[in-house]
């Protein structure tokens, strides 16, 4: 099972119907059914779909390629959240789909800090 960074245990059903959505999401993008102004969608990366206990909310991260254009990205997912979800919907099985809240990932930028600390660190030693 997965942790998230708070310490909650996500379900193993979270975590299917995240992935589920995850790939959705990615294959539309990817396929570029999805048309966002001035934004290719096949440059932004899905990286990661947090579901909510009840499957109702999801949680989007998201990366443009070479986070370019991060700010812009956002607005535009959020902008046209409810066609990105009517676009989702067409082949969404479940009974519920859940609402979608698009996040930018900064987990990458957290990474580079870190080691670039660890690299300084090593040089001082």
């Amino acid at each position: 099972m997965g942790v998230n960074p708070g310490g909650y245990v996500f379900s193993q059903r979270q975590l299917r119907v995240g992935e589920l959505l995850k790939k959705l999401l990615s294959d539309l993008f990817l396929k570029e059914e999805i048309v966002l102004p001035n934004i290719s969608t096949k440059n932004i990366t899905i990286t990661e779909v947090r579901m909510s206990p009840d499957l109702k909310h999801a949680k989007i991260f998201f990366m443009p390629l070479a986070g370019l254009n991060s700010e812009n990205t956002q607005a535009a997912l959020i902008e046209y959240k409810s066609q990105i979800k009517f676009k989702v919907s067409q082949q969404w099985r479940n009974k519920f789909l859940p609402s979608l809240n698009f996040v930018l990932d900064q987990s990458f930028d957290y990474a580079e800090k870190i080691e670039k600390i660890i690299l300084e660190n090593k040089k001082h030693a």
